[in-house]
């Protein structure tokens, strides 16, 4: 572990501030708790008063943060909390559940890009260019329109995005995390000079919703790129342009008009109707709640508008509906972090540049949990000629495919 007396006081005393301010402390409260004067703590978030090994150790306990974290290499991140804080206060939510959700945003960005620093592996941006909204347009057509760009730009066509999360990770370099919030939340959204674009969708919640609230929050990145912000799972009262833009770019984006329309055209064609069945599936084959394909359908002037009212209300159940018409379960993982984070995390641990203890601190786990998630990730596993499940032997990340096979 860095001791303190390897870390400039003043990038220490910064971060001991932020963990301070994230906590919801005064400097007077961690100062009594510390046994010292106001004066002196002021002095050690200065930088100029080093704080001693025991005052660190007591500071790790007082924040909730273990002892690394305070004293990591290098100069602190970005703070995104201080706006979400702000953000968090004006809602009407369990205000210590959304404090610990943006703390655990933020200890999340941290440690990927500590990650990448250790693995000198920075991450590949490719953000969208930012959309200006005009007082006197159209909010809808125009992130109907930031969404098909996106999607010619990305190179996805108009076909459905099962792989939505992986492809805003390693397509365009978002820093995704499904963490805790409370539940009439659907997530964050934030982003820093460093970090760059960081969302944090609500894992509590339904696979379907929490892909219509990752694209939301991906929304975010084109109108109002530089202010945080936290989205209800509900809107409540009038929303303003920004979030109508990243309420209607998450339906374009996710339910392009050209293929839904094409498809619903298909099956009126082949039946001379369009039934509950018929939206059952197709909400299926896009992955979105059958509640926001029907608004989508009605959108498009497809269905009568009212028709998903009348489903909520006469208490159509979607679960029951998807096993009588056998629709298999889509692929969606539930993963708290990216599939980079945990490789890098595991690729550090291999090459002995991070200890157990720190790959169970990267992967929020116990060691004996951090050594299983190692061999699942190192370990592959092939079906022989005569249907037996056979394991290989553990891979070497660092085996290059250009020079050490033959």
């Amino acid at each position: 572990m860095p001791q303190p007396e390897n870390v400039d006081p003043k990038i220490l005393g910064q971060r001991l501030s932020e963990c301070r301010k994230a906590r919801g402390l005064t400097q007077k409260e961690v100062a009594d708790h510390l046994g010292v004067s106001r004066p002196t703590l002021i002095a050690i978030e200065k930088g100029t008063r080093a704080p001693k090994p025991d005052e660190i150790v007591q500071l790790a306990r007082c924040f909730g943060r273990k002892i690394h974290d305070l004293v990591r290499p290098g100069a602190p991140m970005a703070d995104l909390q201080p706006h979400l804080r702000t953000a968090a206060q004006k809602m009407s939510v369990d205000t210590s559940e959304m404090l610990q959700g943006i703390a655990d945003l933020q200890q999340f960005a941290d440690d990927y890009c500590e990650l990448e620093r250790i693995m000198q592996a920075p991450m590949t941006q490719n953000y969208p260019p930012e959309f200006r909204i005009g007082g006197r347009v159209a909010v809808a057509s125009v992130a109907e329109d930031a969404a098909l760009q996106e999607r010619q730009r990305l190179g996805l066509g108009d076909q459905p995005l099962l792989r939505l999360r992986s492809i805003l990770e390693n397509d365009v370099g978002a820093r995704i995390y499904y963490g805790n919030l409370p539940s009439a939340i659907a997530g964050m959204f934030a982003f820093g000079s460093e970090l760059g674009c960081c969302i944090m969708v609500n894992w509590k919640h339904p696979a379907e919703r929490r892909r219509a609230s990752l694209a939301h929050e991906y929304g975010h990145l084109f109108v109002d790129r530089y202010k945080p912000g936290i989205d209800y799972l509900e809107s409540r009262g009038r929303k303003p342009a920004n979030e109508r833009f990243a309420e209607a770019f998450a339906m374009s984006f996710l339910m392009p008009a050209s293929s839904i329309r094409r498809r619903f055209n298909d099956i009126v064609a082949a039946t001379e109707d369009f039934q509950i069945a018929d939206l059952c599936r197709l909400s299926h084959m896009y992955f979105v709640s059958v509640e926001a394909m029907a608004y989508r359908l009605e959108g498009l002037g497809l269905i009568p508008r009212g028709t998903r009212d009348h489903l909520k209300e006469s208490g159509f159940q979607v679960r029951k509906a998807s096993q009588m018409l056998d629709l298999p379960s889509n692929p969606e993982t539930k993963d708290r972090f990216p599939q980079r984070y945990v490789f890098l995390a595991i690729s550090a641990f291999e090459q002995a540049r991070i200890s157990e203890g720190q790959l169970a601190r990267f992967l929020q786990c116990d060691p004996v949990t951090a050594r299983s998630v190692v061999a699942d990730v190192l370990t592959s596993q092939e079906v022989s000629a005569d249907g037996e499940v056979q394991f290989r032997q553990p891979v070497d990340f660092r085996l290059s495919l250009l020079t050490d096979v033959v």
